[in-house]
């Protein structure tokens, strides 16, 4: 674990020497930089993990941005949370001596929403992202270009906290900005179930075929 590049983080180097790829894992609420590593290590084997953890805290929970409320967000301090993120990407990049071309993230929910709001933002920064039990928290005024980023959302049809309406929106943003979407709904409430993780790993390893 380390506190600089503006994050406090963990950085586990690719365990497959030929592996060339590295995922960006964001926890979710009152997570960390070690929650999701296992998780990570198992969509995505023997490539790179980066693991931060959310500068925010929601009553000593680390999060990646605030929330007025539930489901309620600042937008201004989405898009100021998700530049955070992009610079440190960037700059881990450099740190690391990872190919900015191979980066994918892996988020689980307030996780998979600064994932999805950096892909809206920075294109190309993200090569594509499992995105587990996202919402539309932060919708671009500037509509980009994300022609050539895969995107696979995992949602769970009984989640009490994520409505589909806002699954439904994220995925008719990202799909106007041109990126594939895979869109997998689950029998499952907020929390993950294992044949979830199993199709992120295969739809993970497709993509990783195509970079």
């Amino acid at each position: 674990m380390t506190e600089d590049l503006g994050f406090i983080h963990r950085f586990e180097p690719a365990r497959d020497s030929a592996s060339e790829e590295t995922l960006l894992v964001l926890h979710g609420t009152g997570g960390d930089e070690n929650d999701l590593i296992g998780i990570g290590q198992t969509v995505a084997p023997g490539a790179a993990i980066l693991s931060p953890r959310g500068n925010v805290l929601e009553n000593g929970a680390p999060r990646f941005f605030r929330r007025l409320a539930e489901g309620v967000f600042d937008p201004k301090e989405v898009r100021s949370r998700a530049d955070e993120l992009a610079r440190f990407i960037r700059a881990a990049v450099l740190r690391y001596d990872l190919d900015p071309s191979r980066i994918f993230a892996l988020g689980y929910s307030n996780g998979a929403n600064i994932a999805s709001t950096v892909m809206l933002l920075e294109p190309g920064l993200l090569r594509g992202s499992v995105l587990l039990r996202p919402m539309l928290v932060y919708e671009p005024a500037e509509r980009n270009d994300l022609e050539g980023s895969a995107v696979f959302i995992s949602a769970g049809r009984m989640d009490p906290i994520v409505p589909v309406t806002s699954v439904e929106k994220l995925v008719a943003l990202f799909e106007a900005s041109r990126a594939n979407v895979t869109l997998k709904w689950q029998l499952a409430g907020h929390s993950l179930v294992p044949s979830e993780v199993r199709e992120a790993a295969e739809w993970l390893a497709l993509q990783r075929t195509r970079v």
